[in-house]
């Protein structure tokens, strides 16, 4: 099945980057997959699909834009919700340049999606067949795709910082698994990083209140961890966003090691370029199990804590 909303949800919010306000909401579509549309620009076109093609950095977080110069920054927890919800058709509307950060995860979104409830559109579905394995790598980074009756997904970290380490976690991403065990955690950084940053008058919207902050092996979050490998699960949350900007839901198996949004966006720029190595395939509604979906009630949603 495809699914949309089955009525508008806004939320308001700021910045993590910028520090500006914003309010986004999203809204029914009855086809043409996601689409982010800022409402403050009106001399150009307004409108940006949401795919990997329309990717113009990675720097900070994942920022896409059309011919236009027009961008939307930091989409990828709000396409993680929407795909990991099921949902695959949306028109994602934004007063501003950047998605706001919420609480640092994709939380607050899947509540709001699951708050408006969802509606069938379609009782077949097209999806992204893996057909062969497709890999990148910088420096101690990488990411690969494989070929998999479902979507799953593997990630592994090593940071120095005692308070993060090594960490590894694979999921099969079939119906509610990204509710349960991805969407409460929560974005990181470390200490220095953001004093770096926002003395470039960079990470402006940055708080206690939308990311894990760590200092040597000290979490500074007065509340502390979600999950003891809260870390590892928000990568994982933010490849899950990514992904989402092939255009349709993928069937096959993500791992990946150390790998930002950068990696993540030319894994798929690859994917996409190399003949015999993918293929579009309609799944009916009895096939559709192995995709991810609600299957779940608002109240399970996860509180943190």
């Amino acid at each position: 099945m495809q699914y949309t909303l089955s009525q508008a949800a806004s939320l308001v919010g700021t910045g993590l980057h910028s520090g500006r306000p914003a309010r986004i909401t999203l809204r029914p579509a009855a086809e043409g997959g996601i689409r982010f549309h800022r409402t403050d620009v009106s001399d150009r076109d307004p409108v940006i699909p949401a795919r990997f093609d329309h990717v113009v950095d990675t720097t900070l977080c994942t920022v896409i834009g059309n011919a236009d110069g027009v961008t939307v920054a930091t989409v990828e927890h709000v396409m993680a919700a929407l795909a990991g919800l099921g949902v695959h058709h949306a028109v994602v509307e934004i007063d501003g340049p950047e998605v706001p950060i919420m609480d640092g995860s994709s939380r607050r979104f899947v509540a709001a999606i699951m708050g408006a409830g969802l509606r069938p559109v379609a009782t077949s579905i097209e999806v992204i067949r893996i057909l062969a394995p497709i890999r990148v790598e910088e420096g101690e980074a990488s990411a690969e795709l494989r070929p998999a009756d479902r979507f799953e997904i593997a990630f592994t970290i090593d940071f120095a910082e005692a308070a993060i380490g090594r960490q590894e976690k694979a999921l099969d991403l079939a119906n509610g698994t990204f509710l349960h065990e991805l969407a409460d955690c929560r974005t990181f950084c470390r200490l220095g990083d953001v004093e770096m940053m926002q003395a470039r008058g960079l990470a402006l919207g940055g708080s206690l209140e939308n990311a894990i902050v760590v200092d040597g092996a000290t979490v500074l979050n007065p509340g502390g961890l979600r999950r003891s490998d809260e870390f590892v699960r928000h990568k994982m949350l933010d490849a899950v966003g990514d992904l989402a900007l092939a255009g349709a839901p993928i069937l096959g198996a993500y791992h990946g090691e150390r790998a930002g949004h950068g990696v993540t966006n030319r894994l798929l720029r690859k994917l996409f370029a190399t003949e015999g190595a993918w293929e579009r395939v309609t799944l009916e509604a009895a096939g559709s199990e192995v995709l991810p979906d609600v299957g779940v009630e608002l109240a399970a949603l996860r509180r943190a804590g």
